[in-house]
């Protein structure tokens, strides 16, 4: 079941920041997050963003600066993560393509570089992104295989009732319940373009959750993926949903699902072909 809504209101869009001698490339990107802190780099973690500024500054000196889509969580990963190299005059970097491969021979295995373009001046992977899309992967099954990309729900789920529950999300809404520490964020309040829940013909077993918003915060898919667990299995009613959603609290929506499950499938910007779809069984199930 996939629910929409028309005229999804988006941030207001900023004037591009363009730096005399600036070459700008945008750098579209695959993890997997197990053994890092997140994305954003931090003192004394290991995070996606610092391996990879590392191997930048290896192949390209220091000064070059790189903004993210979206700073996914420790333990999340990505099918899609989007960013912006943002490279000092002076700094010549040669062909995108051999300039790539060059950075994913100094990375660690589990981050590749899928592709690398020169972008326009101005352009900032944060700041353009008009739509970002999160997947979260629910198995029904033990699984040897699939084990750290799935969250493995032992208890039956109905994903009739689950699918009913996320109808609520689409809209502009107000995501404190569903929020760790709502008091760091400027507002609460995010555009949900869509939301689904579906089963993959060709795995029966497995669920799948996608979401599509403006923006995220932090930990706001988790939280409804746990909320949609205790719907699922009974624990909670369908309505539950749409009451954390209009009646504000100071008390959070208190199921947190685990991270291994969560992927940032893509991220979209204007003027710019949609990401190609990411298969269902992707990683191995």
């Amino acid at each position: 079941m996939t629910v929409t809504r028309q005229g999804v209101r988006r941030p207001r869009q900023r004037a591009p920041e363009v730096r005399t001698g600036e070459t700008v490339l945008r750098a579209t990107i695959e993890y997997d997050g197990t053994r890092f802190r997140g994305w954003q780099a931090q003192i004394n973690a290991r995070t996606i963003a610092g391996a990879v500024n590392e191997a930048i500054r290896e192949r390209l000196g220091n000064g070059v600066k790189m903004h993210g889509a979206g700073r996914t969580d420790a333990g999340v990963h990505a099918f899609g993560q989007v960013a912006s190299l943002h490279l000092p005059p002076g700094v010549v970097p040669g062909p995108p393509e051999r300039l790539r491969r060059d950075i994913n021979d100094l990375l660690p295995p589990d981050i590749n570089v899928l592709s690398l373009r020169e972008a326009p001046p101005g352009f900032h992977a944060r700041h353009d992104a008009r739509l970002r899309t999160y997947r979260y992967r629910f198995s029904r099954r033990r699984t040897a295989f699939g084990k750290p990309f799935v969250f493995w729900v032992k208890d039956t789920l109905a994903v009739d009732r689950m699918a009913g529950a996320v109808s609520a999300l689409p809209g502009r809404h107000d995501f404190h319940s569903f929020c760790e520490n709502p008091e760091g964020h400027d507002s609460t309040l995010v555009d949900v373009a869509f939301a689904e829940v579906l089963v993959p013909p060709e795995a029966p077993e497995l669920v799948l959750f996608r979401i599509g918003a403006s923006h995220f915060l932090w930990k706001m898919v988790r939280r409804i993926v746990g909320t949609l667990v205790e719907i699922g299995t009974g624990r909670l009613p369908p309505a539950e949903m749409d009451r954390l959603l209009t009646e504000r609290s100071s008390r959070t929506a208190p199921w947190t699902a685990p991270p291994s499950g969560l992927f940032l499938e893509s991220v979209a910007y204007p003027g710019v072909a949609p990401p190609a779809a990411v298969p269902p069984l992707r990683p191995a199930f």
